[in-house]
């Protein structure tokens, strides 16, 4: 356990064995693509399919007015600051939320076939005005109820602040990010004709995909099997099914057939996104450079018909401790889809505009930003004062400065040239949960001396498969070759979500 090896699905990925979500092969497969809709809010007035419905090789065109009726479509839409409000239920109805949303499935024999009478539908709207830009959505931010508990403040903020040796006040702006990975989203449902599915999608937890699927649908138990062996890249945007996984299993009911529906490219940027972010930033620091004061409001954005919220202002507090403190946490909706998890989320926004605020506060100090960091390190968390059960930053500091030579590094910006360029060397903290999530799995050695491990989790490119193996093959004392990892399969052994960096 810890040597160096090949990963054990390696060869199969490289030599294209390994098959994803999109290519699970199926009897009688059809294949649905979706149509998006041409304004950013409002409804549609009237659609047309016609043209579609006559290209050789479409079989049927879903739309709102079509669509069969399934579970999803009665759940509960909650109060506007309810975060238990369900995802966006596509082809529910006339109402058009955001750009490029899917006001049709058009399904074919062929891929073909279905793209070309996916660019035939036509429809007439009835625009509304919209916004889809954070700055202009100030006014509006509110506070979500549990996220309230958050929005501290301790000592005197003001005062610190006007006894302060430095002081940075500044407003910084994180525009949204798109997971782009390189496996779209894609959903193949095999139609078992016997009131069963199998459904292979690209997702970050085969069980939980099942649960919200089985739901919606109406499906007992037993009766829907989601499958995930590889998953091309997920970084948080497979934690929940995307629209297409629901596109798919409409279609499937509707023909009692097998469908496949992957999201295009482009369409992968109307799936979750790492919201936007506006935040107003205050930091004061005595004359040992030590933080006296923090006060951070921060808004970032979510979809009109969703509330989504992350941790973001609690990040640098928790790195830096500080005595006085006042913290705002607010969301701001926009016409958009629903923002969601992205790599580190709320850290990777908290964090990265704190740290650019604490090098803003090393310069108008006058000390390096290093420095400042090495001033302001604890060993307990500042906002819970618990001590870190094992914090290895101090080291890191150290080490990454010896290794990266940061005493050559200039203070002066743009003082540092390699022939006409400009360089830039810079460093910051970064800070992010040790989740522990309830997991298991089944070992079973045979006669042969062959040890199989099977677990419903799954492996988002991350080395589960690899680490599995190789944790069973020390255990037992089997040469790796002995040991086969089965994975992402929600009939296998329960496990959490792969997300958090928790598995």
């Amino acid at each position: 356990i810890g040597a160096a090896l090949d990963r054990v699905d390696g060869m199969a990925k490289v030599t294209g064995r390994a098959v994803y979500a999109g290519e699970h092969p199926a009897r009688g497969l059809l294949y649905g693509i979706a149509v998006g809709a041409e304004i950013t809010r409002g409804r549609i007035v009237s659609i047309d399919a016609s043209q579609a419905r006559r290209i050789d090789g479409v079989v049927e065109v879903l739309t709102h007015e079509n669509r069969p009726h399934v579970p999803w479509f009665d759940m509960r839409d909650g109060g506007s600051a309810d975060s238990a409000k369900p995802p966006f239920r596509v082809l529910r109805n006339a109402d058009i939320a955001f750009a490029d949303q899917p006001i049709a499935l058009v399904v074919g024999t062929s891929f073909e076939a279905a793209r070309r009478g996916a660019m035939l539908v036509t429809a007439r709207y009835e625009s509304a005005s919209h916004n889809t830009r954070l700055d202009a959505a100030l006014a509006e931010r509110r506070t979500p109820e549990q996220k309230k508990k958050r929005n501290v403040t301790r000592g005197d903020v003001e005062a610190a602040r006007a006894a302060a040796a430095a002081v940075v006040e500044q407003r910084y702006r994180l525009a949204m990010e798109h997971h782009h990975p390189i496996e779209m989203h894609a959903t193949t449902v095999e139609w078992h004709g016997d009131g069963s599915v199998t459904v292979y999608d690209k997702n970050q937890g085969s069980q939980n995909a099942r649960d919200q699927l089985a739901q919606a649908f109406g499906h007992a138990a037993g009766t829907l099997r989601v499958i995930n062996p590889y998953v091309g890249g997920a970084f948080g945007s497979g934690l929940r099914p995307a629209y297409q996984a629901y596109l798919a299993m409409l279609a499937a009911v509707m023909l009692r057939r097998s469908v496949r529906v992957m999201l295009t490219r482009r369409q992968m940027f109307t799936h979750v996104h790492r919201p936007a972010c506006i935040e107003d930033i205050i930091l004061a620091c005595d004359a040992e450079s030590r933080l006296s004061a923090i006060a951070l409001r921060a808004t970032t954005s979510t979809s009109r018909f969703e509330t989504y919220t992350e941790n973001v202002v609690g990040w640098g507090p928790a790195a830096h401790p500080c005595p006085n403190l006042r913290l705002d946490y607010a969301v701001a909706a926009l016409d958009t889809p629903t923002p969601g998890n992205m790599r580190a989320p709320g850290a990777a926004t908290g964090m990265n505009l704190f740290e650019i605020a604490m090098d803003e506060l090393a310069y108008a100090r006058g000390v390096d930003p290093l420095a400042l960091r090495l001033i302001n390190y604890s060993d307990t968390h500042g906002l819970s004062a618990l001590p870190y059960t094992s914090k290895a930053l101090m080291a890191a500091y150290r080490e990454g400065a010896t290794r990266f030579g940061w005493h050559k590094r200039s203070h002066e910006p743009r003082s540092m040239r390699v022939g006409r360029e400009l360089v830039g060397w810079g460093m910051a903290t970064g800070i992010w949960d040790a989740l522990m999530l309830p997991a298991s799995a089944r070992a079973t050695l045979d006669r042969d001396g062959m040890l199989a491990i099977a677990s419903a989790a799954s492996d988002i490119g991350t080395g589960t498969c690899t680490i599995m193996a190789q944790i069973a093959a020390g255990a037992l004392g089997l040469p790796l070759e002995r040991v086969r990892v089965f994975l992402g399969d929600s009939s296998l052994p329960a496990t959490a979500l792969e997300g958090g960096s928790s598995m």
